[in-house]
């Protein structure tokens, strides 16, 4: 993941100051299945310490892991949009310590505060379009014929 999309350098320390007062200390072992595709999106996650895994359901197959998460990223993006529900699964590959937020929370916050609101809303977006392209990439190498896509 890029420094744009991790939370140290993609919020202004205000705002990011003001998002970690909600925070909550969680921890995961390993094996942890974290959020299932198409379950509710309820809270997420900036991971302190191990690995998570990110994977889609392919129909017919094993579920493709589509990126590995670490240090200081958002884990979960589908709190943030209508109609809340989760549209990758999380695994943790490592145990994992957590900072976990309520999304309803969260978003009543952005709500109250526009400055605040646009800084998560601009966060959350990078992130999403950073995921989506890994999505497309990692979808490709595995089932796309040999020279069919290109990063482009």
């Amino acid at each position: 993941m890029t420094s744009a999309t991790t939370l140290s350098s993609a919020l202004p320390v205000e705002h990011r100051d003001r998002l970690m007062r909600l925070a909550r200390e969680v921890s995961f072992e390993a094996g942890t299945r974290v959020f299932e595709e198409g379950r509710r999106a309820d809270r997420f996650w900036i991971i302190r310490t191990g690995t998570v895994l990110l994977d889609l359901h392919v129909p017919g197959r094993r579920a493709a892991v589509i990126e590995s998460l670490g240090h200081g990223e958002l884990l979960g993006w589908s709190w943030h949009y209508a109609p809340y529900v989760w549209q990758l699964g999380a695994e943790a590959l490592s145990p994992v310590r957590a900072w976990e937020f309520d999304a309803g929370t969260v978003r009543a916050l952005c709500a109250q505060d526009a400055e605040f609101g646009r800084s998560i809303a601009t966060w959350v977006g990078r992130v999403v379009a950073h995921r989506l392209q890994a999505s497309r990439m990692r979808l490709l190498d595995l089932y796309a014929p040999y020279g069919s896509g290109s990063p482009a």
